[in-house]
């Protein structure tokens, strides 16, 4: 199980990564403001999951201890 949950939150984090990089040439490019606020609206959502899939994680495994 802690095995899905760790790669399922690399996933969520390449996710991240990628919508915040396709935001930045958005932005650079000086495309729309509506697409770029919806790639920040994705980008926050994706974090969110991203941040429960980590403490989700941490908590199946012990977190260290």
């Amino acid at each position: 199980m802690s095995s899905f949950l760790t790669f399922m939150t690399l996933l969520v984090m390449g996710l991240v990564a990628i919508v915040l990089v396709r935001g930045l040439v958005n932005m650079a490019k000086g495309g729309s403001g509506n697409t770029s606020n919806k790639l920040m609206q994705l980008r926050v959502l994706l974090q969110a999951i991203a941040i429960v899939l980590i403490m989700l994680t941490l908590w199946i495994t012990g977190g260290g201890r």
